[in-house]
Parts: structure tokens; sequence; C-alpha cells
């Protein structure tokens, strides 16, 4: 190749050509002839590389069994890899045949390693990628995120590449002024306070297991109220039941109280916590009529019975007068009452009666006296857990006459009319 440089510099130098720009136009020409050599050298490396070994690797992925090297081939690990072929070869062959360029050589160089960091980081974010989508392949990830850590995974690998990018550009291994770098760690903790603090919240969240992906959270004070649908370094993101979407800042987890659903949804059950107020004016002893007619009814059957013998057993065993009701132990209807939504709870299929189960009394106030049901339903999900709640309570409103009982209600504006009617009728 030298003698046809050498040529064309007496090629110009025949065609009147001034010796130094006869010079000039040789070196000039030699320095595209080469640089287009390494140029076609570098594209046939990479054109090699990405329609060879690539595609051969793919062939092998698509036949294996296996899905991670799927995932690897998807997420363009080993096509991005191929990116690298070309610059590899224009950083081997520039020092040997522009060696004598010096300028142009460094500038080449300089460039080349550029492209390789800014490659290499892209191949090491798509192996990030694919292996976060591996691993949440298996059921375990479901309770382990390690989205947050692979996101500083990430910004650790940006950090080099800008170190690497920075240290290129100054000169080789010059990494002198990193020493400076410490009197901007103030400013730096600034900028990356949320990744930081997302990053620690993250630690203490998957750690302490307090919340994974698929549960359902409570947090009022952000207006949180639905299932986790995503965990990330600096933000958690909950889908509403409304389909809104609220995104929390991770550390708010830590600091912040919210609640968890996730114990309710693995212990079988779901809560039914709801009172009635009964009219105090209605509450009585149980007449020998009444108690006739609660012997009817089956889920108390049994109930009222075995108590009425017991009662009259310990009135005779104590000589009680039952002239006087007060006297002794009576049967009240409030009592009755409540033995029967027992029994009715008890026979109810959709109960869980393996957790706990309460039909109890709360502190009488001026709405009445509050009784309670304390139970859990074997169904969990939102709305067959409403129309159970409803058909319970349904049925307990309704029964609540049959025990001359009556629930309490404010006055209404029908209550007044009725009752200033009646004491215009009155004589």
């Amino acid at each position: 190749m030298n003698k046809l440089f050498d040529y064309l510099e007496e090629l110009f130098l025949s065609m009147g050509t001034p010796e130094g720009w006869a010079v000039l136009f040789r070196e000039l020409l030699a320095m595209f002839i080469t640089m287009f050599f390494i140029l076609i050298i570098a594209m046939i490396s990479y054109y090699l590389t990405k329609y060879i070994l690539v595609r051969t690797v793919y062939r092998v992925a698509m036949r294996t069994k296996t899905s991670w090297d799927n995932i690897l081939v998807r997420k363009k690990v080993f096509r991005r890899l191929a990116y690298l072929a070309p610059a590899l070869v224009i950083n081997y062959m520039t020092p040997i045949l522009l060696g004598r360029f010096e300028v142009l050589a460094n500038i080449i160089e300089i460039a080349t390693s550029l492209y390789m960091v800014v490659i290499s980081l892209r191949v090491f974010l798509s192996l990030i990628n694919a292996f976060h989508e591996i691993y949440e392949s298996y059921e375990s990830s479901k309770g382990k995120p390690i989205k947050g850590y692979l996101q500083v995974l990430k910004i650790i690998g940006y950090i080099f590449a800008i170190v690497i990018v920075i240290s290129i550009l100054l000169g080789k291994n010059n990494f002198g002024w990193l020493a400076g770098f410490g009197a901007f760690s103030a400013v730096l903790m600034l900028i990356f306070k949320d990744p930081i603090l997302g990053f620690v919240g993250g630690i203490q969240l998957s750690a302490n297991n307090m919340v994974k992906i698929g549960d359902w959270i409570e947090m009022p004070k952000y207006g949180a109220d639905g299932t986790v649908i995503d965990i990330s370094l600096t933000t958690v993101k909950v889908q509403n039941w409304n389909k809104t979407i609220t995104t929390l800042p991770t550390y708010t987890l830590v600091t912040d109280y919210f609640k968890n659903w996730r114990g309710m949804e693995e212990s079988g059950g779901r809560r039914i916590k709801r009172s009635i107020n009964i009219d105090l004016n209605s509450i009585k002893f149980c007449t020998p009529e009444m108690l006739e007619r609660f012997l009817k009814f089956q889920n108390i059957s049994e109930y009222v019975e075995t108590t009425e013998n017991e009662i009259e057993e310990y009135n005779k065993t104590y000589n009680i007068d039952n002239t006087i009701l007060v006297n002794g132990r009576r049967q009240t209807n409030i009592g009755i009452f409540r033995a029967y939504l027992k029994g009715y709870l008890n026979r109810h299929n959709k109960i869980n009666t393996g957790m706990t189960f309460l039909v109890r009394q709360l502190q009488p106030t001026d709405k009445g006296l509050p009784i309670e049901i304390y139970v859990f339903s074997k169904v969990q999900a939102w709305a067959q857990y409403e129309d159970i709640q409803s058909d319970i309570f349904d049925h307990i409103l309704a029964v609540i006459p049959f025990f001359d009982l009556q629930v309490f209600q404010d006055p209404t504006g029908a209550d007044l009319r009725s009752a200033l009617q009646f004491k215009s009728e009155k004589p």
C-alpha cells in the first residue's frame, strides 16, 4: 500500500504540484483510505457477529426447554453485545494502521472507548432487566420483590459509566479528579434523597415482609385503598378499588401508618362486625305464652326448653315466689333473641365458626342497647362478602319483631306528624 501512496505522490509532483502539497495530499489520501479500510472491516465484524453468533444463539434458545435463555434473547442482551465487535476491531486496528497519525489515532481511540462504555452500560442494563424477569417467573418473587435493589444497581452502573467517561476524556487512568468528589457529597445527598430513602425503606419492607405485590393495603393519609401492583426503588403503586392509581414514596410505608389486609386474606375468613340498637322499652321478661311461641323456633327450641328447666329447678331449690317476676331467675326476650342469633349464625354455611364467634351486648346508650355481631365469613371477595353480610342483617332485622323487640330509631317527621295527629284526635 505504501508503493501506491508513493506512486500517487509522484503523480502529484508530475502534475506540477508543489512538493509540500503533494506530501500533504499523499498523507490525507493514505489516512482516508486506511480509515475506510478499518471501517469496512468493522462493519464486516458487526454483521458476522450479528447474523451468525446472535442468530445461532437465538435458534439454540428457542430449542431449549428453559425460559431464561429466551428472556436473555428477548431483552436483546446478545444483540447489544454484537455492537461491541466493530468497536473492538477499530480499537485494535487504529494504533497499527494509523499510528503515524497520532492526533487522529487518539481521537478515534477516545471515541471508540466512549462508545464501548455506552454499549457496555446498555448490555449491563439488559442483563438486569432479564434477571428481573427471570426472577419474577418464580412464585417466591411475589413475597420478595427485588425491583428496588435492581434499580440501585442501575444507578451504580450509570455512576460508574459517568466516572469512566470523565476519566477517558481527562486522560487514561486519571482519577485524581475524584479526590474533590467528596465536596459535592451534600449536593448528591440532596439530589438522590428519594432513591436513598427508598432503598433503605425497600430493605426494611422486604426484610420485615411488610408488603408485597398483590397485597391489599389501606393508607387513608394518601388516599390509597387497594392492591399493590408495583414496588420500585422510590415509589409503590396502589390500584384503588375505583381503578385509580395512587403512587406512594417507598419510605412512607416505613415512616407512616398503613393497614395491610394480607393477614385477613391468609386467615381463611373476613370479619363481620356490626351492631343493631334495640329499643330499651321493648325489653321484658318472657311470659308463658311467649315461651310457648319461642319453642316453635327451630334455632332456639332446645335452648328455650333447657334453660327453662334449669330456671325452674333453681327457683324450686331456693323457694322462689314466682308470683312476682323480679324474684328468682327469668328468661328475657333479649336473652332468647341473642341465643337465636347464635343458633342462626352457627347454622349459616357461609360463616367460619372456627374463628372468633361473638353475639354480645355493648354498653347501653341513649340510642338503645347495641347487640353486636362479631363473626367471620368464609368468603373474602369484597362483593360476595357484602352480600353475605347484608343477607344476615336482612334476616335479623326481619325477625326482631317476632321476639316482641323493636329496633331503636330516632323520631322522624312521619313519627312527629303521627303524634300530633293522635293528640288532636283525643277528646
